[in-house]
C-alpha cells in the first residue's frame, strides 16, 4: 500500500486509514478487533478515533467506548503499538457529553489527552486533532448559514496561542507526537500555521475534513493551502456515508446500515443526491469499475490527499475496500467524473 507523508512530521501514513467511529455501536468489540488485525496485516498503518466516538447514535453512555475498544486491542497486542499511527481527537465547544461542552483550551487539553491515553492503553498518541474549531465551522452542511461576522479575531488568536503552547507541553512530555485539525477552514488553518511558525507550538500536520465525489468543498482554497504548506487532507466520508456504494438507491435502507439509524445521514439525504449518485454509478458500470473502488481510487488522484478514512461496520466491507488500492482510473474516467460534478454539484 502506498505511503504518504504526514505533513512535515517525518511520519508516513497509508493511503487508506481505518476509521473507527462505529466501534461500540454498529461494530462490536470482537468485530472491531478483527478489523484492526486485518487492516494492519494488509498494509494499513493508520487508525483514526475520537474521544466522542462511537456515533450512530451518539449518547452519553457510549462516549469514549471506541477508544476503550482500541485500547483493549493495544493491551492484547503490546508488541504492535509501534506498527501503526494512532490518531484521536479533542471534542470542540458545545459537545455536552465531554466537559459539559467546554471549548478547547489550555485548561482542557491536558485532561482530554490523559483520558484518551488511559482509554487507548498507550503511552502516546501519534496525531492529536481538534475535532472542530471553537468558533464554529462551515462543515456539517453549515456552509450556507455559518456566519463569521460575530467572531473576535483577537480572542480567537489568543486561544490558538494558548492551545499551541499547551500542545507543545504535551509533546515535551511525550504524550503526543503531532498536531492536526478537523473541520477547519483555510483562514483558520493559515492562522495555526502562522502562530506555529512564530514559535508558539507544533505545526499543523493534517486537516481532517469531509471529502468525496459528493462533497468537494476542499477543492478550492484549502487545496492550495494543503499543497503549498504540506498539510495533507485526511478525507472523511470518502464514500459519502455509504451513498456512493449505491446501496441506498431506489429508497432501499439495508438493515443495520447508517441510514437505518440516522435517516437523514447528517443532512446528506436529499432528492438531488440520489440523482448525482446515479450518474457516478453509471460511470463505474460503463468502465467495469466497482463504485466503492472508483470513489476511493479517485481520492488518490487528488494532489493534496494524505489518506482517505473509511469506516466498515463488517469485516467483509473492509475486505472489499482493501482491494481498491489496485484500481487506477483512466483519464477518460476522470474526465467523466469531472463532467458529472459540473452537472450535479452538491450543495454540501
Amino acid at each position: 500500500m502506498k505511503m504518504n507523508p504526514l505533513g512535515r512530521t517525518g511520519l508516513q501514513v497509508s493511503e487508506l486509514c481505518l476509521g473507527t467511529m462505529t466501534f461500540g455501536t454498529q461494530t462490536g468489540e470482537g468485530e472491531a478487533h478483527a478489523q484492526m488485525d486485518l487492516a494492519l496485516a494488509s498494509g494499513i498503518n493508520f487508525v483514526d478515533a475520537a474521544e466522542m466516538y462511537p456515533v450512530n447514535p451518539i449518547s452519553a453512555e457510549t462516549v469514549g467506548l471506541t477508544e476503550t475498544i482500541i485500547g483493549n486491542w493495544n493491551a492484547a497486542h503490546t508488541g504492535q503499538r509501534g506498527d501503526y499511527i494512532l490518531a484521536t481527537k479533542h471534542s470542540g465547544a458545545g459537545f455536552a457529553h465531554a466537559r459539559d461542552g467546554a471549548p478547547i483550551s489550555a485548561a482542557t487539553i491536558p485532561d482530554a489527552i490523559e483520558g484518551s491515553l488511559k482509554r487507548l492503553q498507550t503511552d502516546y498518541i501519534d496525531l492529536y486533532q481538534f475535532h472542530w474549531p471553537n468558533r464554529g465551522s462551515y462543515m456539517f452542511r453549515q456552509n450556507w448559514s455559518f456566519d463569521p461576522s460575530g467572531q473576535n479575531p483577537g480572542e480567537v488568536l489568543e486561544n490558538m496561542v494558548e492551545c499551541l503552547e499547551a500542545l507543545q507541553a504535551q509533546v515535551a512530555k511525550g504524550n503526543i507526537r503531532a498536531f492536526g485539525l478537523s473541520n477547519e477552514s483555510a483562514w483558520g488553518t493559515a492562522q495555526w500555521l502562522r502562530l506555529a511558525e512564530a514559535g508558539h507550538g507544533p505545526r499543523v500536520a493534517s486537516i481532517q475534513n469531509e471529502y468525496s465525489l459528493l462533497c468537494r468543498m476542499y477543492d478550492t482554497d484549502l487545496a492550495e493551502l494543503s499543497v503549498n504548506e504540506d498539510v495533507g487532507l485526511m478525507a472523511f466520508s470518502p464514500l459519502g456515508t455509504g451513498l456512493l456504494t449505491g446501496k441506498y438507491q431506489g429508497g432501499v435502507v439495508p438493515e443495520g446500515s447508517r441510514k437505518s439509524i440516522v435517516p437523514g445521514l447528517g443532512g446528506r439525504h436529499s432528492d438531488r443526491v440520489y440523482d448525482a449518485v446515479d450518474v457516478y454509478l453509471e460511470i463505474a458500470a460503463k468502465h467495469g469499475l466497482d463504485p466503492v473502488h472508483m470513489a476511493l481510487a479517485w481520492c488518490r488522484t487528488r494532489p493534496f490527499m494524505a489518506s482517505a478514512i473509511f469506516g466498515a461496520t463488517r469485516l467483509e466491507q473492509l475486505e472489499h475496500v482493501l482491494t481498491s488500492v489496485d484500481v487506477v482510473l483512466s483519464d477518460e474516467v476522470l474526465t467523466e467524473i469531472n463532467d458529472a460534478h459540473r452537472a450535479h454539484p452538491m450543495p454540501y
